[in-house]
């Protein structure tokens, strides 16, 4: 099984490793900072280096309790000692993205009580999707302004670790509208933004708001009748 160090420190750039298991174009870890892609976040790019060998990673995902990094060129074998470096900007671009997104998320539902519908993001750019019926486009501006104030008001982002059954018996804790969170997750992470939003999370985030920068909202698309699209930008 392999410990996921990006769940507990998003920012560490490089870690050391022992290869546990090899596949066809891919090696498991024991540990790894490289976040696998999911919940709407991409996998990090970056590289893994041995004493005599380096590999462009091309993709991350996780299978059961492994995560699984693909390589090009030959692979390291089992017992190999690895370090693996994280492509820095990407990874800081998400984290900011990501927070981003659980900003809008929080005030939508703090301020419209709308839920989440669905959502993805890539490097300074995302788009989510909205059960907000009364959405319209007026609103728009209305909400890129509220979103930017709780950037600048610096809210310290936290995350807890909570067994599965003290989790559940926060308020709203899932904001999607259907709970995707597998039975078999005995213990929940949650990403807290103080003060705005708490909610199951396994991705990467800043440690406060400030670090995200402005929030633009650039486009807004009604997909039927109830549900909206909202998708944001940030500045490099």
């Amino acid at each position: 099984m392999t410990e996921l160090l990006y769940q507990h420190d998003a920012y560490i750039k490089a870690f050391d490793a022992v290869v546990t298991d090899v596949g066809e174009d891919a090696v498991a870890l024991n540990s790894t900072a490289f976040f696998p892609a999911g919940g709407g976040q991409p996998c990090d790019h970056g590289t893994l280096l041995s004493a005599d060998s380096t590999w462009s990673i091309l993709n991350v995902r996780k299978l059961g309790g492994d995560v699984w990094h693909h390589l090009a060129g030959d692979l390291p074998t089992v017992g190999n000692q690895v370090k693996g470096e994280i492509d820095w900007e990407r990874r800081y671009q998400l984290m900011r993205t990501h927070t981003a997104m659980h900003i809008l998320c929080g005030v939508i539902w703090r301020d419209y009580s709308a839920s989440v519908t669905g959502g993805q993001m890539q490097p300074l750019r995302g788009r989510m999707d909205f059960e907000f019926e009364t959405m319209r486009k007026e609103l728009v501006q209305e909400i890129e302004e509220k979103i930017n104030v709780e950037v600048q008001a610096s809210r310290v982002v936290k995350v807890h670790f909570l067994p599965r059954e003290e989790a559940f018996k926060i308020p709203d804790l899932i904001r999607t509208k259907i709970n995707l969170l597998p039975p078999s997750i005995e213990v929940v992470r949650v990403v807290e933004i103080e003060g705005l939003d708490l909610q199951a999370d396994g991705g990467t985030h800043v440690a406060n708001t400030e670090e995200v920068g402005e929030i633009r909202i650039v486009d807004y698309k009604s997909k039927g009748a109830i549900n909206k699209r909202l998708v944001v930008e940030l500045d490099a």
